[in-house]
């Protein structure tokens, strides 16, 4: 399906490629939310999990980051596959694919609570693979439900209900996962082994109920969506757009730099995100900034995600008025004040500047993928694959940030995430600037 669209700079190149009549999206986008929401509630759980797992199985901190190491390797992995899935299969297909694939990773958290590690390490891979996909899926097809003009916007609220799940989720998670408490390795070892053994099955089922419950609503959602009436692509219609600038599918998609110069901005900004949100607990509890134990620590972390959360509201009504490109430079030129700031103070000062950087945030993602798979054409979909591959930075940078820590202290390891905001002001100002290679 995907050989079939054109995503163009006005709504009268794009609407004729519309299967509808009346250009009513409202029901299509309230459906690819739910999804949104989904996989941000899935993700977000692995913050509970981890010391969830840390404690059942002993693990040291880099065995229980192993859970991330699976979940965000599967972006790598799985996302250029994923593409050409999309690609094959459409968007629709392609979406409720994911959805079952997510489903089985998650039931595969029943037997894992039984087995070992190992299998709740496989099962976050399965897990995050099937988000993979949805993504793959999802995020271009929203981008086409409507106005181009306007696809950063739609993107940008879809993506405000993702943020509400990853709200949520922690919330929810150690209500009913970490709700008979995490016990350290002390506490651990003053039990008997019957009393370590009947602990170890309690604390393993906390996990399987919940994670049950997950795979039946994603099953739930890949029948509804499967026989969702949602707009499809006429290949007719998109064949005589002559006003694509990706004219032809001889072209490689690697000849669009805005498309490679997005992929290093979805890098190095989910990279950014996830190491300042990773090291947040641990710099609130620093004597110079707030010195807050990690319990209470943990609570202003809401603050991080939540302001993402609002900012995304704000930011669609925003992008209905002003260009992606400029609201995402005047966004990343913020945050990296914002966390300049940080570094070179101490006490509330640095740590409210730092936590608002989570505002900031809000919209990087949507406007950096649209602009990086804008007029692709028929390459939309290889470029989808390739920007989402790109997530892999929320993987790696926080390894390198926990390097420079290390080395200069947590406080001014933080340059990190000010030289990834500084490449995304480039690039919303100047790089995203659709253009083909010189040949």
């Amino acid at each position: 399906m995907l050989n079939e669209i054109r995503l163009n700079e006005g709504a009268q190149a794009m609407e004729p490629i519309l299967n509808t009549r009346e250009n009513n999206h409202t029901v299509p986008l309230i459906i690819v939310t739910v999804l949104f929401f989904m996989w941000g509630l899935l993700t977000a759980l692995n913050d509970v999990l981890i010391p969830h797992l840390k404690s059942l199985y002993t693990l040291t901190y880099v065995q229980a980051m192993l859970v991330q190491f699976c979940f965000f390797g599967a972006y790598f992995v799985v996302s250029w596959p994923a593409g050409l899935l999309i690609k094959r299969i459409g968007y629709q297909r392609g979406a409720v694919t994911g959805l079952v694939i997510a489903a089985g990773g998650c039931a595969l958290f029943y037997p894992a609570a039984e087995s070992g590690y190992a299998l709740f390490l496989a099962a976050f891979f399965v897990l995050a693979s099937g988000i993979t996909v949805l993504q793959v899926a999802a995020n271009p097809y929203v981008t086409i439900l409507g106005s181009a003009k306007t696809a950063s916007s739609r993107l940008t609220l879809t993506q405000a209900f993702n943020s509400l799940g990853t709200t949520i989720a922690p919330a929810l998670g150690g209500f009913l996962i970490l709700s008979g408490g995490v016990l350290t390795a002390t506490q651990l070892g003053a039990l008997s082994d019957a009393e370590k053994l009947a602990h170890k099955i309690k604390e393993a089922a906390m996990v399987q109920g919940p994670y049950l419950a997950l795979a039946g609503a994603l099953l739930l959602l890949a029948v509804l969506f499967a026989f969702a009436r949602l707009p499809g692509v006429k290949s007719d219609d998109a064949a005589s757009d002559t006003a694509s600038f990706a004219a032809t599918e001889t072209k490689s998609v690697f000849t669009y730099p805005h498309l490679s110069l997005g992929a290093l901005g979805i890098f190095l900004y989910v990279g950014g995100e996830v190491s300042i949100g990773s090291f947040l607990i641990n710099f609130l509890g620093e004597s110079q900034i707030a010195n807050l134990p990690a319990a209470d620590a943990a609570r202003y972390v809401s603050f991080y995600w939540g302001g993402a959360m609002v900012g995304r509201f704000i930011g669609s009504a925003i992008l209905q008025k002003v260009k992606a490109g400029t609201v995402l430079g005047v966004a990343a030129t913020a945050a990296a004040l914002l966390v300049l700031t940080s570094m070179l103070t101490t006490g509330s000062v640095a740590m409210w500047s730092i936590i608002l950087v989570g505002f900031f945030n809000s919209i990087m993602f949507p406007c950096i993928f649209t602009l990086g798979i804008a007029k692709l054409g028929p390459l939309t979909g290889d470029g989808s694959g390739i920007l989402i591959m790109a997530i892999v930075g929320g993987a790696i940078l926080p390894v390198v940030q926990g390097a420079i820590a290390d080395r200069i202290g947590i406080h001014h390891a933080f340059i990190l995430p000010v030289l990834c905001y500084a490449y995304i002001v480039y690039y919303g100002l100047r790089g995203s600037r659709p253009m083909l290679a010189s040949s």
